[in-house]
């Protein structure tokens, strides 16, 4: 399992990443698809930081967090590292869908990434508990 979570981490990094490509894009965006998915009006938006940092940013170094948790096995850390992750992008969503009407395909692809990971994370925690093994920190 850890494996699989490292590899959803490294998504969820290249997802933010992309993202802050775009927070910082001053031509037009290629992921302008139509009225409702525009990743640079979401990318340029007030939500788009948080005390003077972009929200990518703070994706990326909570993806590179969960992947070294992934690594070290700390699952019952991860999962509550992953279920804060869970709920800003939930919030996040909440803003896209309701405040501003738009959605960014990769702070969607991101919300998918952070939903997984938070799954898989407490199945094996759960795994873990049953089972009696010692190595989730």
């Amino acid at each position: 399992m850890r494996w699989v979570l490292i590899v959803l981490a490294v998504v969820g990094v290249a997802a933010s990443s992309l993202a802050l490509r775009e927070h910082f894009r001053t031509d037009a965006s290629p992921c302008s698809i139509n009225e409702r998915w525009d990743c640079g009006i979401v990318n340029h938006s007030p939500y788009a930081m948080l005390f003077g940092v972009p929200v990518a940013v703070i994706g990326i170094a909570g993806y590179l967090l969960l992947g070294v948790l992934a690594f070290r096995k700390a699952y019952r850390v991860m999962l509550v590292a992953a279920l804060g992750g869970l709920g800003f992008a939930l919030y996040l969503a909440h803003i896209e869908s309701t405040v501003l009407g738009v959605w960014c395909i990769y702070c969607v692809i991101s919300l998918g990434v952070i939903s997984l990971v938070s799954l898989l994370a407490l199945g094996t925690v759960i795994v873990n508990l049953v089972t009696g093994s010692q190595r989730t920190a």
